[in-house]
């Protein structure tokens, strides 16, 4: 079986949050042009958005369909043992256009027991991002457990969090048990995270979604936030190199590419994952030709080589 650079269906998710820049900005042919839309998993595995193959020998098959037949070849034999044969990362754009909901999410040592399901380690690329982009990231100073939980028990959020400001060109590392949130403005971003859907809610400032609010998660919460954690944002907006590593953790590691000529992307023997952030670029796989533009996404089996042509900027992720 010859395999090759794999484009997925993107599965579109309404969050009371969104807006509409996944198609303004990015280009993307959202299902329903009255509503607001805050994420486009771009490929995915996951049971709440199985992306599907839009090209080649494999179009119409999901990756747990192909992971069934073809780990150690899509994969890499390494990240196909380590993981059994579980896809191990989710890549998605992100349109948050309004509070996100104050959050964090569990590490594999809580998740896997008490979820069945991987933790939920993450970080953001920020595409675009008004004046005001504010987020929250982590505890303010001394805040202690009891405190956190008598006060959300309360609805007391006031003074609890810190806030940071971020813009286009920065990348935001939310380990697991960072308490996070959007608070102003509006930011696009690129997260890769964990094949992981679980998130726990602290504060959703009291907005209602079909008539209801949404479900909160004190407990979970109170169990796995990192009361000591602090901000990890990194600012990549003036590095103009051509192959930037953006991130290089435990769980993947992340680059940022330029492309204004021909670039040639060595195999290695665990797959890709990709994404245009900006432009319109060719690539080249065993003579193959796929054209691709801003907002498009596509994964790399294991051990193939190809060759990028254009002009563009794109995130380049494995797992590890």
């Amino acid at each position: 079986m010859k395999f090759y650079p794999m484009q997925f269906s993107p599965v579109f998710k309404e969050k009371v949050w969104g807006g509409r820049a996944l198609n303004t900005i990015l280009g993307k042919n959202l299902p329903d042009k009255d509503q607001n839309y805050g994420e486009s998993w771009e490929a995915s595995s996951h049971t709440n958005g199985l992306g599907v193959v839009l090209n080649g020998a494999f179009k119409g098959q999901t990756i747990p369909e192909l992971l069934n037949s073809y780990s150690v070849e899509i994969l890499g034999k390494d990240i196909a043992e380590k993981y059994s044969k579980i896809f191990p990362l989710l890549l998605k754009f992100l349109d948050i256009n309004d509070k996100l909901s104050i959050q964090v999410h569990p590490d594999d040592f809580y998740a896997i027991p008490v979820e069945k399901s991987f933790g939920k380690a993450e970080c953001w690329y920020v595409i675009s991002a008004s004046d005001d982009a504010t987020l929250i990231m982590g505890m303010k100073e001394g805040v202690t457990s009891e405190q956190y939980i008598e006060n959300a028990n309360n609805n007391k959020f006031d003074d609890m969090f810190e806030e940071i400001s971020v813009k286009a060109g920065d990348l935001v590392v939310i380990k697991p048990g960072m308490v996070h949130a959007s608070l102003k403005g509006s930011i696009l971003i690129c997260e890769l995270q964990q094949n992981s859907d679980i998130t726990y809610r602290i504060y959703d400032f009291d907005r209602l979604e079909n008539g209801i609010k949404r479900p909160l998660h004190i407990k979970k919460s109170a169990d796995v936030i990192d009361f000591n954690a602090k901000a990890d944002v990194r600012s990549f907006a003036n590095n103009q190199g051509k192959v930037v590593e953006l991130l290089d953790w435990e769980y993947f590691t992340l680059n940022r590419l330029t492309i204004d000529s021909t670039t040639i992307r060595p195999s290695i023997p665990v797959m890709k994952l990709y994404s245009i952030l900006k432009g319109t670029i060719t690539l080249t796989c065993d003579k193959e030709k796929l054209s691709l533009t801003q907002g498009d996404s596509f994964l790399l089996p294991a051990n193939l080589e190809i060759s990028i042509e254009g002009n563009g900027e794109l995130l380049e992720a494995f797992p590890k």
